[in-house]
């Protein structure tokens, strides 16, 4: 069992991944001409960027795109064709809508300009190459969307932005499920040179989000806290008293990285919440708070008791062992410097928890998880019952 948990949890990170002051745009097109005076750079109608998002209906983009429409920009998306948004799906009608496919077809970026470029979509190395390549005549700033999983293992703490990487994987991997965070890692920060080489550093802005929640998560990772706090009663909560744990609300990414692009912030940073270091103690009890319902918690601070009972994560928990032991050390000081701002916890949970609840999610897929015999969610009780047996 150990095997399944552990690989539906890489593999769903990996799917949340690849699927997450205004300037004047004469500063981004390729083809602009410098305005004659100041006043005219200052003109609010100069300030309107066009936006190309390779990808942008799953999680991170629906909500770039709701706030690059709110701050007056334009918005074109590049996908399948495919994926339909579960967040903001009345915007779509404002946007221009691409079709083609990052491993063979993209016609549908020929002859075409846009002030930035955000590749949401880029897992693959290649992929990314072939789109900076394309459109660095194209527009002025590519920004891709990447991930701290380039500092995998994470073996060190307080990873900063100009820390080593993982540019290629070790030999002799026989784990298969750490054959895949080490081919993330890999793609991840192999993918952000492929970037800055077509552009150059003075015009790619690399992010790096941690584990990310909220409205439109399909990964299923996070949302047994909205689920089992809205219920109330005896919570089950994995982990010694200060494993750190670190997230980011998908809302609060998405914005800063329409407000780096407007700023023409270039470089690299973390997206890393919270504001502030937390434990999962001190998370658990803010996050109750989202709902009126009572609950009293149950810690087990064994792991081995805990893997005993199949229970490594619950996002944003994650058992700091081996080469997890520092996932939750990501130094976020140049984020929060460079604007990166953190809406209460309680919202992102309450909002999470009012999506789930919501038209956009079926019946079918609330039982998938909820009922699933697996789940922490269905387990709880016995591994309760268990753990005060011991």
């Amino acid at each position: 069992m150990k095997k399944q948990s552990r690989r539906s949890f890489i593999e769903s990170a990996i799917k949340s991944a690849v699927a997450l002051p205004l300037i004047i745009s004469g500063l981004y097109s390729c083809d602009a001409s410098p305005k004659e005076n100041k006043e005219e750079k200052e003109d609010v109608e100069s300030k309107k960027l066009s936006i190309l998002i390779l990808g942008g209906t799953s999680f991170l983009g629906p909500h770039q795109i709701a706030y690059a429409l709110e701050r007056g920009h334009s918005v074109t998306t590049f996908t399948r064709g495919k994926t339909k948004p579960t967040v903001h799906q009345e915007l779509f009608d404002q946007i221009e809508q691409l079709i083609g496919d990052r491993q063979d077809d993209l016609t549908a970026l020929h002859d075409r300009q846009w002030d930035v470029v955000i590749d949401n979509s880029g897992r693959d190395v290649e992929w990314t190459k072939a789109t900076a390549q394309l459109l660095k005549d194209s527009c002025d700033l590519y920004v891709y969307t990447s991930s701290t999983g380039v500092y995998y293992p994470y073996i060190d703490s307080d990873f900063k932005e100009d820390s080593a990487v993982l540019m290629e994987e070790p030999e002799g991997l026989t784990d298969e499920d750490e054959k895949i965070e080490y081919w993330y890692g890999v793609m991840k920060a192999n993918s952000e040179q492929e970037a800055i080489k077509a552009f150059g550093a003075e015009n790619t802005i690399i992010v790096r989000p941690t584990y990310m929640f909220g409205p439109a998560d399909k990964t299923d990772r996070f949302i047994h806290w909205p689920i089992r706090l809205s219920k109330g009663g005896e919570v089950l909560v994995p982990g010694k008293a200060n494993d750190a744990i670190q997230y980011a609300d998908v809302r609060d990414v998405a914005e800063w990285m329409i407000r780096l692009i407007e700023e023409r912030n270039t470089g690299t940073f973390n997206a890393v919440g919270p504001k502030e270091a937390q434990n999962m103690r001190a998370f658990i009890e803010e996050a109750k708070d989202a709902f009126d319902a009572e609950s009293s918690f149950v810690y087990i601070d064994d792991y081995d008791f805990l893997k005993e009972n199949d229970v490594y994560y619950i996002v944003p928990w994650i058992m700091p062992t081996g080469n997890n032991a520092g996932s939750a050390k990501i130094n976020n000081d140049k984020a929060k410097a460079n604007g990166f701002s953190v809406r209460p916890l309680t919202e992102t949970v309450k909002d999470t928890y009012d999506w789930w609840n919501s038209d956009a999610i079926s019946q079918e897929k609330r039982d998938e998880v909820e009922q699933n015999p697996e789940s922490i969610l269905q387990r709880e009780e016995a591994i309760i019952a268990a753990w005060k047996a011991k």
